[in-house]
């Protein structure tokens, strides 16, 4: 999304461009499944898929290209399955397991939207103790200052689902950029007036599609990018099968990928340091269909919680007008690892096993089941996005944005707004547009 952004804010100003893609496809880490060929809303979305009432750029690209949005079914009551079996029916976004620990929850999520506030977006490094902020993990976080198990117990699962990390992985200073960058924690965990408010109808990767079917003959696919050359008079792109000079370039992925790629002469080290410490996420998204979506019958949104996993979040991601039935769930972080070494039968035992504890016995019977696994995709490597450990913004952080001579980074880690979704992906590639200007024109 990032590269096909920039790419079509270039050539929409008349700049001569060409995108070189590795997938056989475009979007990146979105991507569509039709369930059934002869219906084109009838898709899952087997990578990024939400759009929030506040993703601007997104939302009009859909606009543009003519396409609708859906919301995501949130009818009904959620379950929590707790550690010992049980299931709790809730409304809201937290669940209430007791008063006490819903006090601890949202005192939690006020003081880290207090400091997220004050975390500059365009410089996260250069904050109001951005360094001890940066020298601690967010799980020594949650051990310091939230009281009860079950509270830290949410807020895990919340980390699971917004970074597909584990609490230990990820610097408390990237929680407080990431959570400023989506506008608060209810914005990024919220379905309603969150970040998981809508969806595309026909699957999120046709805003791909479109931006790739305006650029036309302008995108290679199947061409991944080995090499970049660079002096003071341009650059030379080596894929495979074919070798492309330009002014600049811009690339538009992943830093743990970008990082793969070979470079002459070699990047400044705290470039390439910087991408070292930049893991992706760890995340298998799953999904069982079914004839058709029976929760909703027993007053079920289809929305859950597991405290035991390794399902941690589920969601109803039924087509528009609900059929057929699907459920949604996430491996994330430790569960996802486990799991990628796991067999696929394996992986599907379990995750119809978590469905059916959730959702009953005819859960346990799914048409179809359909999983991807974002780690194991070459081009991908994880998803949804970086995350960066302790000493990573305070020790690297101004490389991660800055040009190398006629190098340009985009992808939605370099985003200031909506960092690590498709919005901040889109955002990165307009502003990386916006800086080839600027050089072109001095």
């Amino acid at each position: 999304m990032a590269g096909l952004s920039a790419a079509a804010r270039l050539a929409a100003e008349g700049t001569s461009v060409l995108v070189v893609e590795a997938r056989d496809r475009v979007g990146g880490r979105v991507r569509n499944e039709a369930l059934d060929p002869g219906d084109p809303t009838r898709v899952v979305e087997l990578g990024g898929q939400w759009l929030g009432p506040t993703q601007d750029r997104a939302r009009g690209l859909a606009r543009r290209l003519g396409l609708s949005l859906h919301p995501t079914y949130d009818s009904g009551d959620r379950l929590l399955e707790r550690r010992d079996g049980r299931l709790l029916r809730y409304r809201g976004d937290i669940p209430p397991i007791t008063p006490v620990v819903l006090a601890d929850v949202a005192q939690a999520q006020l003081r880290l939207d207090r400091m997220a506030r004050r975390v500059p977006l365009d410089a996260p490094w250069a904050g109001r103790r951005a360094r001890h902020r940066d020298t601690m993990t967010f799980a020594t976080w949650l051990a310091r200052n939230v009281a009860t198990r079950d509270a830290r117990s949410l807020l895990r699962l919340a980390v699971n689902a917004v970074w597909a990390c584990e609490p230990q992985d990820v610097s408390l200073l990237h929680v407080l950029f990431y959570i400023h960058s989506g506008g608060g924690f209810d914005a990024l965990v919220g379905t309603g007036g969150g970040a998981q408010q809508d969806r595309v109808v026909g699957g999120t990767q046709l805003l791909a599609a479109g931006l790739a079917g305006e650029l036309g003959d302008r995108v290679l696919l199947g061409r991944p990018v080995r090499r970049i050359g660079y002096d003071d008079r341009g650059v030379t792109v080596a894929a495979d099968g074919a070798e492309l000079r330009a002014r600049r370039v811009i690339v538009a992925v992943a830093p743990a990928l970008a990082g793969r790629i070979g470079y002459a002469p070699a990047l400044p080290a705290a470039r390439d340091q910087l991408t070292q410490r930049m893991p992706m996420g760890s995340v298998i998204k799953c999904m069982a269909v079914y004839d058709e979506p029976f929760w909703r019958r027993d007053g079920l949104s289809g929305q859950a919680l597991s405290l035991p996993g390794p399902v941690g979040e589920v969601f109803d991601n039924s087509p528009p007008g609900g059929s057929p039935g699907v459920l949604l769930g996430f491996l994330a972080g430790r569960h996802a690892r486990q799991f990628s070494a796991a067999s696929a039968d394996e992986r599907r035992d379990a995750v119809v096993g978590a469905f059916t504890r959730l959702f009953g016995p005819r859960a346990a019977r799914p048409l179809r089941y359909l999983d991807q696994d974002w780690s194991a995709e070459e081009f991908t490597r994880g998803c949804y996005a970086a995350v960066l450990p302790p000493g990573t913004w305070t020790g690297f952080g101004p490389a991660l944005r800055a040009p190398v001579g006629r190098i340009h980074w985009a992808g939605t880690e370099t985003a200031a707004i909506w960092n690590g979704y498709i919005e901040g992906a889109i955002r990165s590639g307009e502003d990386a547009a916006a800086a080839v200007r600027r050089a072109e024109a001095q």
